[in-house]
């Protein structure tokens, strides 16, 4: 399995993400679709990407009771993506009902990952605001082997997290991982960052990228550096 770069179209329109790609003439990067988008725009911005030759993140994190995130699950399986994502806080159960929903009836289905703790969740907030009282990184692990042994593809998580979910899950179990800043970049409302860099280090698989390419000055060489930093 390649690495690769994604990113985070969070763009309000089709028309914006459109013209954003427009720039990348000759490359077909990974893209993101998040919910301001696909809220936005709706299915038609995916088969518009899509029939643009891109690779495609859906980036919706269900978290219901698992009857309706099959169902849910069965209609995006049609949508031709080729990851979309679960929050695991919604327990075993409920992953295993997306897998499910998300399996077509000839046995194929984009690779399904659960969110362990967003990037923007620190270990304070978390004890704090989620009456978690565990360790953040024990809780990151534990919510990634749920999600492992649901059947899931894999987790987003911090890509200071990558390598301790590969060790407890194994190297085929992907780690997708949003937080991913330039050195001496803005962190936003991330709390847990890294450079592409350094994410290569911590083992990630995949890394998320939005703001520092999407809001560059030249997006195009901006995703160009992650690629370098990243793969090589």
């Amino acid at each position: 399995m390649g690495k690769d770069v994604i990113i985070a179209c969070d763009f309000d329109s089709a028309e914006k993400t459109l013209e954003f790609l427009d720039k990348f003439k000759g490359k077909k990067p990974f893209v993101k679709i998040g919910m301001e988008l696909y809220y936005a725009a709706g299915p038609s911005i995916v088969k518009a990407i899509k029939d643009r030759g891109h690779k495609i993140f859906l980036d919706l994190k269900l978290h219901d009771i698992p009857n309706t995130v099959k169902k849910a699950m069965a209609v995006l399986s049609h949508l031709g993506v080729d990851m979309c994502n679960v929050h695991a806080a919604g327990t075993k159960r409920m992953m295993s009902a997306a897998i499910e929903g998300l399996t077509r009836p000839d046995g194929t289905r984009p690779l399904l990952i659960a969110v362990t703790q967003l990037t923007s969740t620190d270990e304070e907030t978390m004890h704090n605001d989620l009456l978690i009282s565990e360790p953040l990184d024990k809780v990151v692990m534990h919510y990634a082997k749920n999600a492992e042994e649901a059947g899931l593809d894999g987790v987003v998580c911090s890509p200071l997290e990558a390598g301790k979910v590969h060790s407890v899950c194994g190297n085929k179990f992907i780690t997708v991982t949003p937080g991913i800043r330039f050195a001496g970049g803005d962190v936003g409302d991330q709390k847990r960052v890294t450079t592409p860099a350094m994410a290569k280090e911590l083992g990630s698989d995949y890394i998320v990228v939005g703001r520092p390419i999407t809001a560059a000055e030249d997006p195009v060489a901006a995703y160009e550096q992650c690629i370098k930093e990243f793969i090589g």
